[in-house]
């Protein structure tokens, strides 16, 4: 490794990981796939063990249910109920290599990557490095408040949330125990009103046990959506009972209603309103992030990377990009497909038998997404699903999301977890994770 480093990024970079990153000779094709989400995750095991050899590139060694995330940050799960460990999950593929590494640039014309542990060389690359929080430029949000993008966020808004708890008890300044004690969670999609309702049950069910010293007011959650409705994605049937949910838990909602500013205490909206809150979920919008080396105009709107039909990236013929931050623009999608997970697993799906195909010299089919559906929770019992001219609401509705997601999470013992869990808290109204294991502190 070369010491005599410049100050430029791409030299500085080409310094520090200009060392070939170890991969076993084959004769095969490379296939160099970065991100071990749903998209990235669901295109290796449908690769098993064919002739072509895979690398899955993460920055992390495990894959996480995403969708689970707010039951970690209000303590009704362990954040190793909703993740995997990737090597555990690879075990038995013959032909995939894990490596453990961040990817820090992309060199197309050379048809490398290079990582902070060295360059890898592909034949074939697939971006499915999904997306990270988007504060819209709001620096202010950002430095203060807390997103909800992966398992260190969950924990983060946990332990802010139970040293805020006891802080409150601490104090004798009622201005600070309302702004210590107060929630404002920003985004009224399906992150935001789970999040919202688990909150509203922790204030309901745990405060009056662990807190006996508070009034039973005393937890406020604040629901702030920039839009006329909440689940604008979900039908007007799933907005308007997620709405009446959410209000009989105690929930304010405020509609056409944005965050402009906030320093840690206090939250200024557009209309002027003031709310004292030293506890910021920002779940209003997400976007695509990427490794440097791709031309600008490959991006479009929300940061997501422009493919074609077969998922390949506009301009080449050997990276694709797949998941959250591919955006496949049709007139039927104008603005790319939902970044969710099922368009995900269907991408990852799609890719690996164009994959199949192309060993076989068969052309690739165009990528059709079949919607199965939308769910989301708010609370115990309720919940709201819109499944194709179906759309329903209630304890039925709860249900399906129940096992929907209690099937989609990796690993038995993980879906063991989760159901005890889930068990459990269904006749107490507990959630037994309430431990401060680190101290957390805004940077």
């Amino acid at each position: 490794m070369k010491n005599d480093c410049t100050s430029n990024v791409y030299e500085d970079i080409e310094c520090r990981s200009s060392e070939t990153i170890c991969l076993p000779k084959t004769t095969l094709k490379r296939l160099v796939v970065i991100g071990g989400g749903f998209a990235g995750l669901e295109l290796v095991k449908k690769l098993k063990n064919k002739p072509i050899q895979v690398v899955l590139i993460d920055k992390n060694n495990f894959h996480q249910f995403q969708p689970l995330l707010y039951q970690v940050a209000t303590s009704g799960l362990e954040p190793d109920s909703i993740a995997f460990p990737l090597r555990k999950q690879l075990a038995g593929y013959k032909n995939v290599n894990f490596r453990l590494t961040e990817v820090l640039q992309i060199k197309p014309k050379e048809n490398t990557i290079y990582t902070t542990k060295g360059k890898i060389t592909y034949d074939y690359l697939v971006l499915a490095t999904g997306t990270a929080t988007n504060f819209f430029g709001l620096k202010s949000v950002q430095k203060n408040g807390l997103g909800l993008k992966d398992i260190r966020d969950s924990l983060n808004i946990r332990h802010m949330m139970l040293q805020n708890l006891e802080q409150a008890t601490i104090t004798c300044n009622e201005k600070e125990k309302k702004a210590l004690t107060n929630f404002v969670i920003v985004g009224g999609g399906p992150a935001g009103i789970e999040m919202a309702g688990a909150l509203a049950e922790f204030c309901k069910y745990i405060i009056p046990k662990d807190y006996p010293e508070f009034s039973a007011s005393i937890m406020k959650i604040y629901l702030i959506e920039a839009s006329n409705k909440i689940l604008g994605v979900m039908s007007n049937n799933a907005s308007s009972q997620s709405l009446k949910y959410l209000k009989d838990l105690n929930v304010n909602v405020l509609i056409n209603e944005s965050v402009i500013d906030y320093d840690g205490t206090l939250v200024k909206t557009k209309s002027g309103k003031e709310i004292q809150a030293k506890n910021l979920i920002w779940a209003a919008g997400v976007k695509g992030q990427f490794p440097e080396g791709l031309d600008q105009n490959n991006i479009v709107r929300g940061n997501r990377l422009k493919v074609n039909e077969n998922l390949l990236v506009e301009g080449f013929d050997n990276i694709y990009a797949i998941g959250d931050v591919s955006a496949m623009i049709t007139e039927k999608t104008p603005k790319g497909h939902p970044q969710v997970a099922q368009p995900a697993i269907q991408q990852g799906k799609y890719l690996a038998d164009s994959f199949l195909r192309a060993l076989k010299n068969k052309q690739p089919k165009p990528f059709k997404y079949s919607d199965k559906g939308s769910l989301a929770t708010i609370g115990k019992r309720r919940a709201v699903a819109d499944i194709g001219k179906l759309k329903f609401s209630g304890y039925l509705a709860w249900l399906l999301w129940s096992f929907v997601h209690l099937m989609s999470i990796s690993g038995f013992k993980n879906k063991l977890l989760v159901g005890l869990n889930w068990t459990i808290s269904y006749f107490s109204y507990d959630k037994s994770n309430r431990l401060i294991i680190r101290k957390f502190k805004k940077n």
